[in-house]
């Protein structure tokens, strides 16, 4: 008997049930015209990173990397004159030594303020892990312990500015403003570029020489322009996010106004050796190669979170963005209101996953939280979340936060794992 070929069958074999493929293909009739749009800003923005790469004349040689103090490293100068063209601004980190985005954010912060200086954000809280970078949660090295206030106005309840609220928390002590363009683990609005170059605007307007910068996590490539074609001083990310494309094994980018980026540079190195020195160790080429990828890895990554948006609000859980809401960030983000339902979803992903695939998540309690936390990631890069994964921290109301697929078929298939999951243990019915 000749072997079927049908995808759906593929599908059983590797536990999805047909109810549940059925459900996620009816939900994916409706989906055409959104991931065509997703589509057309991936091509813009592929254009955009070829058109950069061409401007700074990369060469074969620019993939070569070096040992050592890193001197005329070709390759990672050359990388930054990208970063620099691509957000058009006037220079760019680039770097390796950059550990991760908490990391490149809190370098772009203690590099730029100074003892008496007073940060602000007025989006209010930022992530969990920037609250001991800040010393709102107490921690050694924190901003506090060097004498640097805090100040945040929150977001007014229909999730506008409290543009009221900004301007008398400005003083002149005021240095640096803190913008964090995704929602984190909240459930408020991402910020599009657009409303951030409002905001940005509205504060210059009030103290022109202070300093904006945007946390861009999980932002680039989403669309069209970025913080820095709106005013932003400086914009900072992770490479293991989405300007990596799934490649980059490591490092994090602070792109920006060149006092902005050197000031950071002789932070992250040492006075007087600033980005003169840091050898880029043989990472080079899956730099370059993964921020070619950026965009349809990005766009890949936003498919699959409209997809969940759309199956999860189907099913009555209330989901951020909805079903159809204009996307500036890859983060999807649903609340289940018991932990059951943030675990299963998690051990959905898990098992979609191509590398631990039979692993169990289970939660946990991460260095810089304030609670539990479940992770999902079955990933070629170790807590990559531009990688399928799904994580959450495990308190009231109980969100989970979805992000990232290499490929939309992955992102698919993790999605529709994580409804067979809730379905084995009686948390939906279809």
């Amino acid at each position: 008997m000749k072997e079927s070929i049908h995808t759906k069958d593929l599908y059983q074999s590797m536990g999805i049930e047909p109810d549940v493929y059925e459900f996620g293909e009816a939900i994916l009739k409706n989906l055409t015209k959104r991931f065509q749009s997703i589509d057309e800003t991936a091509e813009y923005n592929q254009l955009k990173v070829i058109k950069a790469m061409q401007e700074a004349r990369v060469s074969e040689a620019c993939l070569l990397g070096t040992t050592g103090y890193g001197y005329n490293d070709l390759g990672r100068d050359t990388l930054e004159q990208v970063y620099a063209k691509l957000f058009h601004c006037e220079d760019a980190l680039v770097r390796p030594q950059i550990t991760c985005g908490t990391h490149a954010l809190a370098l772009a912060l203690m590099s730029n303020l100074r003892p008496g200086d007073e940060l602000l954000s007025p989006v209010g809280k930022p992530y969990d892990t920037l609250e001991e970078v800040i010393g709102i949660r107490p921690s050694k090295g924190s901003l506090a312990e060097y004498g640097i206030t805090y100040r945040q106005v929150d977001l007014l309840e229909d999730g506008s500015f409290d543009y009221e609220g900004i301007r008398q928390a400005l003083s002149d002590k005021t240095r640096l403003v803190t913008i964090q363009r995704s929602k984190g683990y909240q459930t408020r609005k991402t910020l599009s570029v657009e409303r951030i170059g409002e905001l940005i605007s509205f504060i210059k307007n009030i103290k022109p020489d202070i300093i904006c910068m945007v946390d861009n996590c999980y932002g680039e490539f989403v669309q069209r322009t970025e913080p820095t074609d709106v005013g932003a001083d400086m914009v900072v990310g992770s490479l293991i996010k989405n300007p990596g494309g799934g490649l980059a094994p490591i490092g994090g980018y602070i792109a920006g106004k060149k006092e902005c980026v050197e000031n950071a540079a002789f932070r992250l190195t040492s006075p007087g050796l600033g980005k003169e020195v840091g050898a880029s160790l043989g990472v080079t080429a899956s730099f370059y190669q993964g921020l070619f990828l950026a965009p349809t890895v990005t766009a890949s990554a936003l498919k699959s979170a409209v997809f969940a948006a759309n199956i999860y609000e189907k099913l009555g859980f209330f989901v951020a963005p909805d079903s159809t809401e204009e996307r500036f960030d890859i983060i999807q983000a649903i609340t289940f209101g018991k932990k059951e339902g943030v675990i299963a979803f998690c051990k959905g992903i898990q098992a979609g996953a191509p590398v631990d695939g039979f692993v169990t998540p289970e939660p946990w309690d991460m260095p810089g939280y304030d609670s539990p936390v479940i992770m999902a990631a079955g990933a070629f890069v170790s807590g990559s979340s531009i990688e399928l994964s799904a994580d959450g921290p495990i308190k009231p109301p109980y969100n989970v936060y979805f992000q990232g697929g290499l490929t939309w078929q992955h992102g698919k298939f993790g999605i529709l794992k994580t409804l067979q999951e809730m379905k084995k243990c009686g948390l939906i019915r279809l």
